[in-house]
């Protein structure tokens, strides 16, 4: 079958619910319950939440057990350039024929019943987990936990809670603990929880459900420690020190994650040698990615420059980016930035004032709740940055490099404008 199979399916799927995010459990148990309650069949779940690193996290544990020899399923959301990305089969990519077949059952089962778009492909996905033998399923919460679709798994083998932020204020709520609280809704009874770097209210929120439930955790300076250490890094708990590379995956934050992720997989029994692959091999991309193809980067290698991408879009995201880009050799670094009217642009951008020469604001293509280039320049020079307004991404670049041919171009703000590149650009 063609891709538009797959693509037909999901846009009538948009169309069975007005509301993009509705958080409850009520839609996804009954499609779940007429499709034979395949939850209650997945090879043992790995549960993760978080506000940052989620997808870090969920990759180098992914790399690390593959490396151990395991068959791994993975979802994920959202997707960069086809929703395929979303679900990957014992370490494969789920292919168009199955996608296709998997949308067309869950939308004939659902019957035209209301259901959000993420909660009956989250159905597909888990459905389709089922039906394929593999030794792990990694689940990535798609917002919050408590009612995110994904929590669905009564006894999971393991849950993780990466770094808590803010972020999704009007879903989740405007405290740090009340939305550490939606995050600690996916710890279940008995099951051990590991726990990347917290703020200390988060952490309370996080330790008392824990504590309620009977559930083991594994915290981040408490049970492990992960650090930078000269060129590489140190893991660190009770069953002994590793010293590893830096991870691949850019950014001291990344060392945090990969924490998360050893301490996933030593829980798990995996080897020094599943460890150091977690951090060496795994891929993630749009964060502080390297493009080294398609028209973009031809027409900045011409001139000598780099080009970056980051799909980063909130207050810690923009902290992050800012300590990378400090780390890095020095040269000229221009933002492209586009970002979506539900952020905290100011928030995400206030961290990079005094790191880059300027902003240049433009829209995401195809996104209703884009913010307008102008928008993005106004709240850029309410941060202190230098900024100006362009008509989309190829504008903004012909215009930095004919200033600064050399300069170091970072396309960022949000993973929706990442995509677009990746779809387009690659």
């Amino acid at each position: 079958m063609s891709k538009a199979g797959s693509d037909a399916i999901l846009d009538r799927m948009m169309a069975l619910h007005p509301k993009v995010i509705d958080l409850t459990l009520d839609r996804v148990w009954r499609l779940l319950d007429r499709q034979g309650n395949p939850q209650n069949d997945l090879p043992p779940v790995i549960h993760i939440a978080g506000t940052n690193g989620k997808g870090s996290t969920q990759a180098m544990i992914r790399t690390g057990l593959e490396a151990a020899g395991h068959r791994v399923h993975a979802y994920t959301s959202p997707h960069l350039a086809r929703f395929h990305e979303r679900i990957r089969l014992a370490g494969d990519l789920i292919s168009e024929d199955a996608l296709t077949a998997l949308l067309d059952e869950c939308y004939a089962a659902n019957g035209g019943d209301d259901i959000t778009y993420f909660e009956i492909t989250t159905c597909a996905a888990l459905l389709a987990f089922a039906r394929c033998p593999a030794d792990y399923t990694l689940l990535e919460v798609g917002l919050g936990g408590r009612l995110d679709a994904t929590n669905v798994i009564d006894r999971p083998a393991l849950t993780v809670i990466t770094p808590v932020s803010m972020d999704h204020e009007a879903f989740l709520g405007d405290t740090l603990a009340a939305i550490a609280g939606e995050k600690a809704g996916i710890i279940k009874r008995f099951v051990p929880c590991v726990v990347g770097p917290q703020d200390d209210a988060g952490l309370e929120v996080i330790e008392a459900r824990a504590g309620a439930l009977g559930a083991q955790l594994l915290a981040y300076g408490q049970h492990w420690h992960a650090g930078p250490e000269r060129d590489g890094m140190v893991y660190q708990d009770d069953a002994g020190l590793l010293d590893l590379p830096r991870p691949v995956l850019p950014g001291d934050h990344q060392i945090r994650n990969a924490g998360a992720a050893l301490a996933v997989l030593r829980h798990l029994g995996c080897d020094a040698a599943a460890c150091e692959a977690a951090v060496t091999q795994a891929q993630w991309p749009a964060r502080m990615q390297r493009l080294t193809s398609g028209p973009l980067v031809d027409r900045a290698a011409a001139s000598g420059a780099e080009l970056w991408l980051d799909g980063g879009h909130n207050p810690a995201a923009g902290q992050a980016l800012a300590d990378v880009l400090r780390s890095m050799p020095a040269r000229p670094t221009f933002m492209i930035c586009g970002m979506l009217n539900t952020k905290d642009v100011r928030g995400y951008l206030a961290p990079l004032a005094g790191v880059v020469e300027a902003l240049h604001g433009v829209p995401i293509p195809g996104e209703k709740n884009t913010l307008s280039a102008e928008d993005t320049v106004a709240a850029a020079r309410d941060a202190r940055l230098s900024a100006h307004a362009a008509g989309d991404v190829d504008a903004a670049l012909e215009t930095i490099l004919s200033g600064v041919p050399h300069a170091r171009v970072l396309i960022c703000g949000s993973l929706y404008l990442a995509g677009r590149i990746l779809q387009n650009h690659s």
